[in-house]
């Protein structure tokens, strides 16, 4: 019986133009964005204007991470104390997290079982509780019809952020994600599409947003450093009134992303490939369901989830313990206790008891695993072989107590 004897969390090395570019901030000892010398540029201000170009975007503000850049947003669009703020039901912790530290309250939106927001759910919400924001979580990169939601947000007076910590570099017929809302937000945590550790970004081609969200990083009346920025007549009007909520990004991380943005393109077409192949490897197994892929959305496929829908729990738990016992790491949305960063929104108490059936059924049989491109095609082919028998075995026996837990040789 074959076992996968790779590693789930194992990223690609950083590239030898950033390491270089690091080496060389690390030797000036100017990591400060803006700690800089002369007439130089500061690597965080290169990388905010090469990712507004790569985006298309008027503005972009690097800063020190993802979820960071999401409460950024949120305070500059003026959410503040008892907001309500519709968000996916379906999502990862630290979105809802920043709503709550900018003092607002998160209001779940069902999911559908294509894993992408339920539009009635969202109307209803929305005239429901008053919500003028919905902070739109493309989870696990799955984009719901963008061009739908704007209209029926527009509709309803609601102004959408984008959270694309896992759709940098997707697209929804043809315009990037993070494009469509007011801003975009996006996260260069090591297990995203970009990799400094940490990290993140927020776009707009609002010159106000743009200027207090740069206010808001920590900017020191610094902001004509910026060359990603509207002009410092933007500012003037409120650079008194923003407070200082410290989140820059440094030249450190900047130096090794720079050299990431050109990568983009080859790595969704890279991860494609293994997507691709893990749908072929698991299609037609009885009682697992794939999540299907709207032909409009150009997707960073950096991880694969499908649907055990008709699956109680005990056959779920051995299926899981019969794939890791083969080297598969499988994550599962329907588990009681959260597990690493497995977690959904029953588990986050600081938002209020909350109903979401809909989504509790679509989780309740929702698993999830990692695609790093350190992966090969073969490897994925290997893995899939092995869900795909792990869940023959399991789906078909007569009771769970009867299946042994197998032997790998």
């Amino acid at each position: 019986m074959e076992r996968f004897e790779g590693s789930f969390t194992q990223q690609e090395p950083i590239p030898e133009a950033g390491i270089t570019a690091a080496l060389a901030v690390l030797r000036h000892g100017r990591l400060h964005r803006y700690n800089t010398a002369g007439d130089e540029v500061a690597e965080a201000a290169l990388l905010e204007e090469e990712f507004a170009a790569f985006t298309g975007a008027r503005y972009c503000l690097a800063v020190a991470s993802g979820g960071y850049a999401m409460g950024c947003a949120l305070r500059a669009v003026g959410v503040g104390q008892g907001a309500p703020v519709l968000t996916n039901a379906f999502t990862l912790a630290p979105v809802p997290g920043a709503i709550a530290a900018v003092g607002g309250q998160p209001v779940f939106v069902e999911v559908t079982e294509d894993l992408i927001l339920d539009f009635a759910d969202l109307e209803a919400k929305a005239l429901a509780t008053g919500s003028r924001v919905l902070l739109l979580s493309h989870m696990r990169g799955h984009v719901c019809d963008m061009d739908a939601l704007m209209a029926l947000c527009a509709r309803l007076g609601v102004a959408v952020i984008e959270d694309c910590a896992h759709t940098m570099g997707a697209e929804w017929r043809g315009v990037p994600s993070g494009r469509h809302g007011l801003i975009g937000c996006y996260s260069t945590q090591t297990y995203k599409h970009m990799n400094s550790g940490e990290g993140g970004f927020c776009i707009t081609d609002d010159a106000e947003l743009a200027a207090r969200m740069i206010l808001l990083s920590g900017s020191y009346m610094l902001y004509a450093r910026h060359r990603a920025a509207p002009s410092p007549e933007v500012f003037e009007a409120i650079r008194l009134e923003v407070p200082n909520v410290s989140g820059r990004m440094d030249n450190l991380r900047a130096a090794i992303l720079r050299p990431q943005i050109a990568m983009l393109a080859d790595r969704r077409a890279r991860w494609a490939a293994l997507y691709r192949g893990m749908e072929a490897g698991l299609a037609g197994v009885p009682g697992l369901r794939l999540i299907p892929r709207p032909e409009e959305e150009a997707y960073m496929g950096s991880s694969f989830q499908f649907l055990l829908p008709d699956w109680e729990e005990p056959r779920i738990v051995a299926f899981l313990a019969g794939c890791v016992a083969r080297g598969v790491e499988l994550k599962w949305f329907g588990a009681g206790d959260p597990v690493a960063f497995t977690s959904r929104y029953v588990h986050w108490r600081y938002a209020g008891e909350q109903s979401c059936p809909q989504t509790d059924r679509v989780l309740r049989g929702l698993v999830d695993m990692r695609l790093p491109l350190t992966f090969s095609e073969a490897d994925v082919a290997q893995i899939a072989r092995i869900v795909r028998a792990e869940a023959l075995r399991i789906g078909q026996a007569e009771t769970v107590e009867a299946v042994a837990a197998p032997q790998v040789q």
